[in-house]
């Protein structure tokens, strides 16, 4: 069931109310392929959320989100699958490695970070959404203030003085006023029209330039609550100076002066504050990598003790952020690891309980790899179909060449590396090399064409030559530039390489 999200804010919200789990699923279906344990446990959580929002505020106020460990290793859709629930929701979303952060104590990166960046990327969220409130007026209130500076307004002259006899009222002459008023009138019509694009203007803009300090803290700046691009322009004055330009260029300045001065930022950052604390993600990946209790193994930060840091985020704790207080209690938390090494049972049992749901995320095989070139909306092969339609050559992909592709990735990954789906990307751009390379001269008279025009060939790794696959095709429009892969010409392509596996290891 395809689910159609309206544009706005507030209307996405009513939509999102009234998605059901399957419904959630079935839109997560559209970009991630397969994992159907890890989706279910995703539009619990999210429907969990719209539950909770519509109790009574005592009893709303105890129930916390279940946060999910992901177990499964990389390639197979773990941060595709929180990354797509994020845009789906309109939720602030971030995704941080937890082999990132090291115990207090220690030089690296305080967790209480998490809080400050996703509260950042809130307030960038809410931003962007007053901008598309106020962009019409801002445009209308910009386009004034140039029509301002090309026929400024006339200087009004002392009236006469004038004998009235009796009650007669003797009207002003308006004729300038109409006048200016008409030629203004014009102007507007000539500048929407962009025939003023290249016109000079005088403007006043904002010097940007501001003193540089350097601070040295043990504790690094993201410590520092107080911003410094904030309060040095209320220090040393917000000065101003002339500048000219184009007529075009003055007005996506004077744009952004007036959607700055319509904008409410304090409004902005409680809007930005409330969405963190109420509907916030988290993606806490490499999990596993902070598991296992310390064993006294040299000089390594205490993994253990970057758990009981992290800890309190996940527990419920307030933050100090430079935007104010903000609390944790209702950020749901998505965990992520492979578990190669550890399992989750190595993490310290208060962090156990803090993910109560728990799913295992299924390797992928050789016909999940094909639905991954072919089902999702931004499936690679969209993607590459797209790009050389920009330079005027189809391209298509017979079933068996997409089967082809799979086997490749699917055999790779056992003899080597196993990173899931990513293998898909080296091996397309392996297969597409030379026709990516070559397609912006197809429709010019190339060197290495023959006879016919057409046939190109490329070069393997191996100095053998192979036969590009162009065509051209009769359309409505004329002859097009065709490239349909075949297997044999990805076999071509690819199998030297993933025979040679030393070679393979460095390549793919």
């Amino acid at each position: 069931m395809a689910i159609y999200l309206p544009g706005t804010a507030e209307d996405q919200e009513l939509a999102l109310e009234e998605l059901t789990p399957r419904e959630i699923v079935a839109e997560l279906d559209k970009y991630v392929v397969g994992q159907n344990a890890a989706k279910r446990a995703v539009a619990i959580a999210l429907r969990n959320r719209m539950r909770r929002q519509k109790l009574p505020p005592d009893l709303a106020e105890e129930i916390m989100p279940k946060n999910i460990i992901m177990i499964g290793p990389t390639g197979v859709g773990k941060t595709e699958i929180a990354r797509r629930l994020a845009k789906l929701t309109n939720s602030p979303f971030l995704k941080v490695e937890a082999s990132k952060f090291t115990e207090v104590g220690y030089v690296g990166r305080d967790v209480e970070s998490i809080v400050r960046d996703l509260v950042e990327i809130a307030i960038d969220m809410v931003r962007e959404e007053k901008l598309e409130e106020v962009e019409d007026k801002a445009e209308l209130n910009a386009e004034d203030r140039l029509l301002d500076l090309l026929l400024p307004p006339p200087t009004p002259a002392p009236a006469p003085a004038v004998h009235i006899s009796g009650p007669q009222l003797i009207e002003g002459n308006s004729s300038g006023s109409d006048s200016h008023q008409r030629t203004r009138e014009k102007l507007r019509q000539q500048f929407r029209e962009g025939k003023l694009d290249d016109r000079v203007v005088e403007i006043d803009v904002r010097e940007r330039n501001t003193p540089s300090f350097e601070i040295i803290s043990n504790q690094g700046v993201e410590e520092m609550d107080v911003n410094l691009k904030d309060i040095l322009p209320n220090i040393f004055g917000q000065r101003t100076k002339k500048r000219k330009m184009k007529v075009s260029e003055a007005f996506e300045y004077l744009v952004q002066e007036e959607e700055g001065r319509l904008i409410d930022m304090d409004q902005v950052t409680r809007t930005a504050v409330e969405r963190v604390e109420n509907s916030g993600i988290v993606f806490l990946d490499e999990i596993d990598k902070i598991a296992g209790r310390e064993g006294g193994h040299g000089p390594d930060v205490s993994r253990e003790g970057v758990q009981r840091d992290i800890l309190p985020i996940v527990e419920g704790t307030t933050v100090n952020t430079r935007y104010g207080m903000v609390r944790t209690d209702y950020i749901l938390f998505i965990a992520a690891g492979a578990f190669h090494v550890s399992k989750p049972s190595d993490l310290i049992p208060e962090l156990q309980g803090r993910f109560p749901i728990r799913v295992e995320l299924k390797s992928l095989t050789v016909e999940d790899f094909v639905r991954i070139l072919t089902e999702p909306k931004s499936s690679l092969t969209r993607q590459y179909t797209a790009l050389l339609e920009t330079e005027g050559l189809k391209l298509e992909f017979t079933r068996e060449s997409l089967e082809e592709i799979a086997q490749f990735a699917f055999r790779v990954n056992e003899t080597t590396e196993n990173i899931g789906a990513r293998r898909l990307h080296t091996i397309m751009e392996r297969v597409l090399d030379e026709i990516s390379f070559l397609a912006p001269d197809l429709t010019k008279a190339h060197p290495r064409q023959d006879e016919n025009g057409l046939q190109l060939t490329a070069s393997t790794d191996f100095g053998a030559t192979v036969p590009l696959p162009i065509s051209e095709r009769e359309s409505a429009s004329g002859k097009d530039k065709v490239a349909v892969i075949d297997p044999e010409y990805v076999r071509q392509m690819v199998s030297t390489i993933v025979k040679d596996q030393d070679l393979s290891r460095y390549i793919l």
